[in-house]
């Protein structure tokens, strides 16, 4: 990330997610090309910065394609409905937010040896981002319980980073943004 930082200010569509995702409580929208370019990775994004004027932090997701989408809480939109066009202010956040890390990986870490609790306490939020949308990639339950005992087995040797993790989606195409609702 650039040491100078000018905030990129842009106007999203507010979509419904559509497919697996639909009727889901949250909303989501694609930056356009001209914003995401400005970014300093094509991978997950940590910003903070301004949604209609109302002060948020969030990590934007990578596309597939190059690009990034955010999902937004029912909270974060309140007063915008599906369609608007809303306003957004971002720049680097001050603070890497946390993952939410699924169940089963909390449980197994829980279980795992001492090395692998501390190798995960010991790498950075984003680290632990990563190691998160690696396991949650997987498309079958079984991938990611395979996913999960394959990552506390790695921590336990020290392992900081997955193997071949493609944190831009363009290559595995194992991240990329939910279908819009056209209904």
């Amino acid at each position: 990330m650039p040491k100078e930082f000018t905030p990129i200010q842009f106007q999203a569509t507010l979509r419904a997610p559509g497919g697996k995702d639909k009727g889901a409580g949250w909303t989501f929208l694609r930056l356009p090309e001209e914003a995401s370019s400005r970014l300093w990775s094509r991978g997950m994004v940590a910003v903070e910065g301004t949604f209609q004027g109302v002060p948020f932090a969030a990590v934007l997701e990578p596309d597939g394609e190059g690009g990034h989408w955010l999902r937004l809480d029912a909270e974060l939109s309140r007063g915008a409905k599906v369609g608007d066009t809303v306003t957004l202010v971002v720049a680097p956040a001050t603070v890497e937010p946390e993952p939410d890390v699924p169940e089963g990986l909390r449980t197994e870490l829980d279980r795992a040896t001492d090395l692998a609790r501390e190798t995960w306490s010991a790498i950075t939020p984003a680290a632990r981002r990563d190691w998160v949308s690696w396991i949650v990639s997987a498309k079958k339950p079984e991938t990611r319980a395979k996913r999960t005992a394959v990552a506390v087995d790695k921590l336990s040797k020290g392992d900081r980073r997955p193997c071949c993790f493609d944190r831009s989606g363009m290559y595995g195409k194992g991240l990329s943004c939910p279908v819009a609702d056209e209904g």
